[in-house]
């Protein structure tokens, strides 16, 4: 985020911030520029009088792109989604709810705020330089950034599986996850609507990973891009069977299995967590949700 940050600062933020905030009013209305005897003063160029490193400035301006950014991926990539991979035939289910769609994005739009709230510390703690994020790839080597990847993927898909394990526990679920298994047939607009804590605890693996292992910057912010659209590819209620990688990717077939059945296949991204805790479900044609709608032809 501190990249993102950055760039926003430099094409954007740094004029919106000398408007608001301009550097040349705070001078002008000092008491010793009052007080003065010049008859003429120059000012600075116009510039805020919050520069970037001020931390109200960097929290304001972290909240605004992050509520921005989240809008932006979920609005594109569900929509994209929705329209090119959903069986839209799935909608006629017998546990599809009424005006669903509609109550899955509401739920996602109340979520965004208060998720971004709980989030702000991780990167407020990444733009003031407490990760371990790197910008030189020869610092350690291109072995390392390659096998980065999927040791983020294993790290965070492990600590994903714990952490909706838990919240799957009775003494926490109907508070806190119950509200994401509304959607029985989820749609790829119930990626986010869930909660703010339990998605927030949910997205705790990813910011941990960069403040416990070096990550290259870019390599972060793709990943970051990549599960969230990862997070509606698995809401598409698909259940396309037999592939190659089935019983090693925990696929939309996989997530469509434990929004039907509530206490298998927990995982992420891969299939191993459930198989060590004894989660796994393996996805079947005969369990295909669409089996109930042809039923209702």
């Amino acid at each position: 985020m501190d990249l993102v940050l950055h760039l926003a600062d430099d094409y954007l933020l740094d004029k919106v911030w000398a408007r608001l905030l301009p550097l040349n009013h705070y001078l002008a209305s000092s008491p010793y520029v009052a007080s003065s005897n010049f008859t003429s003063i120059s000012y600075p160029p116009l510039q805020s009088a919050w520069p970037r490193d001020y931390v109200p400035r960097q929290i304001i301006s972290l909240t605004v792109i992050t509520l921005f950014g989240i809008h932006c991926l979920y609005f594109l990539f569900a929509w994209l989604s929705y329209k090119f991979i959903f069986n839209h035939d799935m909608m006629r289910h017998p546990r599809f709810l009424a005006n669903q769609v509609k109550q899955e994005i509401q739920c996602s739009l109340r979520a965004f705020p208060m998720m971004t709230l709980l989030t702000l510390p991780w990167f407020q703690a990444e733009v003031m330089g407490y990760s371990k994020l790197y910008d030189n790839v020869e610092e350690y080597g291109w072995g390392y950034l390659a096998l980065s990847v999927p040791f983020f993927l294993f790290f965070t898909d492990y600590g994903i599986y714990w952490i909706h394990r838990l919240l799957h526990h009775p003494s926490i679920y109907k508070t806190f996850h119950k509200p994401h298994h509304k959607w029985i047939i989820p749609t790829p607009f119930a990626s986010h609507a869930f909660h703010p804590v339990d998605g927030y605890l949910q997205s705790v693996p990813y910011h941990l990973y960069i403040f416990l292992f070096p990550l290259h910057r870019l390599t972060f912010l793709g990943l970051f891009v990549f599960v969230n659209f990862w997070s509606i590819l698995i809401h598409d209620s698909d259940m396309i069977t037999g592939h190659v990688l089935e019983k090693v990717i925990n696929g939309p077939a996989h997530h469509t299995l434990h929004h039907l059945y509530f206490t298998v296949n927990y995982g992420q991204y891969f299939t191993w967590a459930d198989r060590v805790g004894g989660s796994y479900r393996q996805p079947e044609s005969c369990l295909d949700p669409m089996l109930e709608v042809k039923k209702q032809s």
